[in-house]
């Protein structure tokens, strides 16, 4: 896998020793899924997908990337839920990086602060939005 530099987001202070252990196992599970390269995710750009129950265990599990609410609502979706051979399959890189300056503020922090750490170019296509 890629090095992914520990990243010190700031956080909730006065965190006790096991809250912040939580926190740290809780970025881990997220770190371990990435994938090598966002060169791997040859994810469909068109169409409609359906989400396995793993990933679309609550709500929609159809999404039409047609529809601008739904392909939002797929990355979130895979982003937080998508287990590392989900990645590739659900995820387009082109699509991922159009996405990311809106889709960034719709994920949790600990998701977008590890994808961002790892992949350099989220963060940049955030600032090159701005």
């Amino acid at each position: 896998m890629a090095s992914h530099p520990q990243h010190t987001a700031p956080g909730p202070r006065n965190l006790s020793s096991a809250d912040a252990e939580d926190l740290a196992l809780y970025r881990e599970k997220f770190r371990r899924r990435l994938p090598e390269s966002l060169d791997e995710l040859h994810g469909p750009t068109r169409g409609v997908v359906d989400l396995p129950l793993h990933m679309a265990w609550s709500g929609m599990t159809s999404y039409d990337l047609g529809k601008p609410r739904q392909r939002m609502g797929l990355y979130r979706t895979v982003l937080h839920e998508g287990l590392r051979d989900d990645l590739p399959r659900y995820l387009n890189q082109d699509l991922l990086l159009q996405l990311w300056p809106v889709l960034r503020t719709l994920i949790g922090r600990t998701v977008r602060t590890v994808w961002e750490d790892a992949f350099p170019q989220l963060a940049s296509r955030t600032r090159a939005a701005a």
